[in-house]
């Protein structure tokens, strides 16, 4: 069988794609280890979550575990100088790119909706705080974790149990067995003042943003290895046209 003899430039364009599909693994990497790590830390507030907002990072992982078999068919195609491996590779790497710029853009999306998300799922989350352990825990551990009390304050806690929480006040040096952790007559100086939703939503919107920025950004790179494999494509095909 008779191979094809490139040009210079497809040539260079070949060493390029070696080096593409290095990088373009380094990016799967990337990839699967934000989507791990953000989709870790929504787990761990998962009641406080809608289910929307595990799919753009579990989103992530796929598409980073996937691009381990586009490089496959980069690599492949490029040695081989093989025109329909490249072609796949390079329309795997366009749905690549395209759910790369979704993720991307439903991270963005996601971060107007933490607020009001969070406040719904809190509410109704209060109002099982002395009914379950699960819940108590998750709150506590919210409250802790980020120095919040209540959905906006103290008071809200007042309201839904007539009591506040410890976990809404600093753990006091040399106090034991006693409760401080009050509002009224005067708030303890250990309550933590902000509320809850102001500050998870904060954190949330935070990651969203991660996942926003590295999905469009990656993206973007995408279209290099797109440009590179669709020019290669046409430099083979037109050496097997000439032969």
């Amino acid at each position: 069988m008779a191979t094809t003899q490139l040009g210079l430039a497809p040539k260079t364009i070949k060493y390029l794609m070696f080096a593409f599909n290095l990088f373009f693994v380094i990016t799967g990497i990337v990839l699967l280890s934000i989507g791990l790590v953000i989709h870790g830390v929504y787990h761990q507030y998962q009641h406080f979550l809608d289910n929307s907002f595990f799919s753009v990072p579990s989103l992530l992982v796929a598409v980073g575990s996937i691009i381990f078999i586009i490089a496959f068919f980069g690599c492949c195609g490029a040695v081989r100088e093989s025109y329909c491996m490249i072609i796949t590779f390079c329309t795997l790497l366009a749905a690549i790119f395209l759910l790369e710029i979704i993720g991307g853009t439903m991270g963005y999306v996601m971060r107007a909706q933490v607020a009001e998300v969070a406040k719904d799922k809190m509410h109704n989350t209060m109002l099982e705080y002395n009914n379950s352990t699960e819940i108590q825990f998750v709150w506590d551990k919210l409250q802790r974790n980020f120095d919040c009390c209540g959905m906006f304050n103290a008071s809200d806690w007042i309201e839904s149990l007539s009591g506040i929480p410890m976990s809404c006040c600093d753990d006091t040096v040399g106090a034991i067995g006693t409760s401080n952790c009050t509002l009224t007559p005067e708030p303890s100086p250990s309550l933590h003042k902000i509320g809850c939703v102001e500050a998870f939503t904060k954190f949330a919107e935070k990651h969203a943003a991660k996942i926003a920025g590295v999905g469009i950004g990656l993206g973007v790179i995408q279209l290099v290895g797109i440009f590179l494999s669709s020019y290669l494509a046409k430099s083979i095909r037109n050496c097997y046209q000439t032969m």
